[in-house]
């Protein structure tokens, strides 16, 4: 399995498996407005999961599609990050985690776009765009909600405490990472600048732990990855083929 292949479904599959939690907010947002933006995040998402993929078939030259890259594999064989899988809880778990995947997004796509594979560089320009609007977002609610009520602090705290052991993983390298020309250690400084605002401006103590849970990348994965898959899977599975 070539390296390019395995690099793209890291990126696709993150994108994917974020989108569809996004997703589960749909008629249940806090408020309208927000309803619609969260569908609107989790649409750009699985568009953004869709390219990556539609190349990734491409490069495997097996005769698979995205659909069948995105529907007919089984939980061992994502490659997305353990933070993407993590549960919604409430919508300040949500937004953190978003928050925290764009952030990492942001810089990685601005490398990408210089890539030497000319159509991971397109790629990497189209979806930077939108990226870069979700960041946007994502960190204005962060600081207002950190920065916020004693309750909306409290639970904003909460969700960065629980979130952050799963952001070492998208700062380890590997031979996919090296054959790419690509290495996640030298994003970190510019993630943590963009993360640092949740001090100065939410009021927010950044975790000092250093532990890292690790293994999406590869295969591994928790136990929420498989209920994502038994719900996104559900019809292609039970309906081989099926279209509208």
């Amino acid at each position: 399995m070539s390296e390019t292949f395995e690099y793209l479904l890291r990126l696709g599959d993150s994108a994917l498996i974020l989108g569809h939690r996004v997703s589960e907010w749909c008629g249940h947002g806090p408020y309208l407005e927000e309803d619609i933006a969260l569908a609107n995040t989790a649409l750009d998402l699985i568009g953004q999961a869709t390219l990556w993929l539609e190349y990734a078939a491409e490069v495997e030259g097996k005769g698979r599609s995205a659909d069948d890259l995105a529907y007919l594999r089984d939980a061992h064989e994502y490659r997305n990050l353990l933070l993407v899988e993590r549960p919604n809880g409430d919508f300040g778990q949500t937004i953190m985690r978003q928050f925290l995947f764009d952030a990492y997004m942001v810089p990685l796509l601005d490398r990408l776009s210089a890539h030497d594979d000319p159509r991971i560089a397109e790629i990497a320009a189209k979806t930077a765009k939108e990226t870069a609007y979700h960041l946007e977002r994502s960190l204005d609610l962060c600081v207002r909600l950190g920065d916020g009520t004693e309750q909306s602090h409290a639970r904003m705290q909460a969700a960065l405490d629980d979130l952050w052991p799963y952001t070492g993983e998208m700062f380890l390298g590997d031979a996919v990472d090296a054959a790419m020309g690509v290495d996640p250690s030298a994003l970190r400084e510019a993630w943590l600048a963009t993360v640092r605002q949740l001090e100065t401006a939410g009021t927010l103590a950044l975790p000092d732990s250093e532990y890292a849970h690790k293994g999406g990348r590869s295969g591994q994965h928790s136990e929420h990855l498989g209920y994502v898959l038994a719900e996104m899977q559900w019809l292609q599975r039970s309906n081989p083929g099926a279209a509208w």
